[in-house]
């Protein structure tokens, strides 16, 4: 296995006056000074008496915000607008004259608009009851920080966030305002693969579970790219209608170019989290909450084809060992991405169904292929296969299915979608079912993975202290680096 030193001229001095790091001991030492500014509460609280003065009635609709309106979230906007709870009442994006945002524009006339959610919420931090955040993965922090210290609810994209301590950050700040109702935007998390899993899992169907294989081979946008990358793309002219400057949020400066735009952000370890980031959370949920999993003790990267410092690998084999925890033995969860990088099957698998409601993004449905977005659950006694999103177990093999089929209990129906979940929790009628507390654990899982991937090494993980300890390096990549100008305020307290 090759071990990389992460050597490459990482950020570039420009017309922005951005640190330029090259080396190790630079990013080391920069991360460090990141981490001494950094507090666990989050930015000081602007909550006051005020900022609770709409706690809703159980019938009145609840004054939406959004923030990120285009692809992704314009489908938010519609789910939001299918369950009848909500008033929209501001849109926010950093490009509103796109045509990937006029479809929202003229469908809320009325809302009112804006490039900055710092200006939006100065401007009508009293109308707005909550927030539904579709910005890209790296943007998500300063949005979602700003919204619970005044004490809005917040409905945010997975995965939370794209570093390792921007997500604890995030859970502690929620706790810190326990009023505030959060929740991660893993919608088969209400949907029959959360019901089904919690009743076999109180039953004793699912128990003693060993291993557990996450599989999601479908092409991603990198796959066309030449891995023998040795600089970030070249600047091109920024379109007129973006602010380019607002899009990088804290992010450092990073010329326009038309590959870090759009969906194309997903792809580079600055801006996304690849494709476990993007489909772990759709695909682990429930195995990871209700095996009560938290966080790994070792990240292993098994196999990394077309590895490179700026965008996710070609096919990756990633390999987390959690602890024993209560009576429950230890588990190894195996991720694998990549079109050809399949992982063994058992015996009597079947066929790969593609779950029919796993949604659209801008338009575009998922491929089905031979081996469909999914996992494999080993126990000591049964093996389990499921897809994605709100896809249900099966027992396999077949004959072991109905043998088993007397002794499986009745599984309840999900009373409310995720979206009308949350909006319904805004009204105090339900309880989120992937609040922060639950959602942001499973999203350190992947800010793990990913360091392992970017990495290319073995990290040992405390649990309790939250620190890679074999790795001084990979430990500061928990922090990332320090903020941009301007944006430091929401890493402080």
């Amino acid at each position: 296995m090759r071990y990389n030193t992460f050597s490459h001229e990482y950020y570039i001095t420009n017309q922005k006056n951005i640190t330029r790091m090259t080396t190790r001991r630079e990013f080391l030492r920069n991360t460090a000074l990141a981490s001494a500014g950094l507090a666990l509460s989050g930015i000081s609280s602007r909550t006051n008496a005020a900022s609770y003065s709409r706690i809703m009635g159980s019938n009145e609709k609840i004054n939406l915000a959004h923030i990120g309106i285009g692809n992704r979230g314009w489908d938010i906007i519609n789910d939001f607008d299918k369950t009848g709870l909500a008033n929209v009442v501001a849109l926010c994006d950093v490009d509103l004259g796109a045509k990937h945002t006029q479809q929202a524009l003229a469908k809320f006339p009325k809302a009112k608009r804006f490039k900055d959610f710092r200006e939006m919420f100065d401007k009508m931090g009293n109308e707005i009851d909550a927030v539904a955040i579709a910005t890209p993965d790296f943007a998500h922090f300063p949005a979602t920080i700003l919204a619970i210290n005044m004490g809005k609810h917040v409905y945010l994209e997975k995965p939370m966030a794209r570093t390792f301590h921007e997500v604890e950050l995030m859970i502690q700040a929620a706790k810190k305002h326990p009023k505030v109702v959060t929740q991660m935007g893993n919608q088969g998390h209400s949907e029959a693969n959360y019901f089904q899993f919690k009743a076999w899992k109180e039953a004793g169907i699912i128990k003693d579970v060993t291993a557990v294989t996450a599989h999601m081979n479908n092409s991603r946008r990198w796959h066309s790219w030449d891995p023998n990358i040795k600089k970030f793309p070249p600047a091109e002219p920024i379109p007129e209608t973006l602010d380019w400057d607002l899009w990088l949020s804290a992010q450092l400066w990073h010329d326009y170019n038309n590959d870090f735009h759009y969906g194309q952000w997903r792809c580079w370890y600055d801006f996304g989290m690849g494709a476990l980031g993007d489909w772990g959370a759709h695909i682990l949920d429930t195995v990871h909450e209700f095996l009560d999993l938290g966080l790994p003790e070792e990240i292993i990267p098994v196999k990394l084809e077309g590895h490179n410092d700026y965008f996710f690998p070609m096919a990756s084999t990633v390999q987390f060992n959690f602890p024993k925890r209560g009576n429950m033995p230890p588990v190894a969860v195996t991720w694998y991405d990549g079109v050809n990088n399949l992982p063994e099957l058992p015996k009597g698998y079947g066929i790969s169904e593609l779950d029919p409601n796993i949604p659209q993004v801008a338009g575009f449905e998922i491929e089905p292929i031979k081996l469909n977005p999914g996992k494999i659950i080993y126990t000591k006694e049964l093996t389990f296969k499921g897809g994605s999103h709100g896809s249900t177990l099966s027992i396999i093999p077949e004959e072991k299915a109905k043998e088993m089929e007397k002794k499986l209990p009745p599984v309840p129906k999900s009373p409310s979608n995720h979206f009308q979940n949350f909006l319904l929790a805004c009204q105090g009628k339900e309880k989120t079912r992937s609040p922060f507390e639950i959602g942001g654990p499973l999203c350190q899982v992947f800010c793990l993975g990913v360091a392992a991937q970017r990495l290319n090494r073995r990290l040992v993980f405390d649990r309790k202290t939250k620190h890679i300890t074999n790795d001084a390096f990979g430990d500061a990549f928990l922090t990332g680096i320090p903020p941009r100008k301007g944006w430091e305020e929401f890493y402080k307290m």
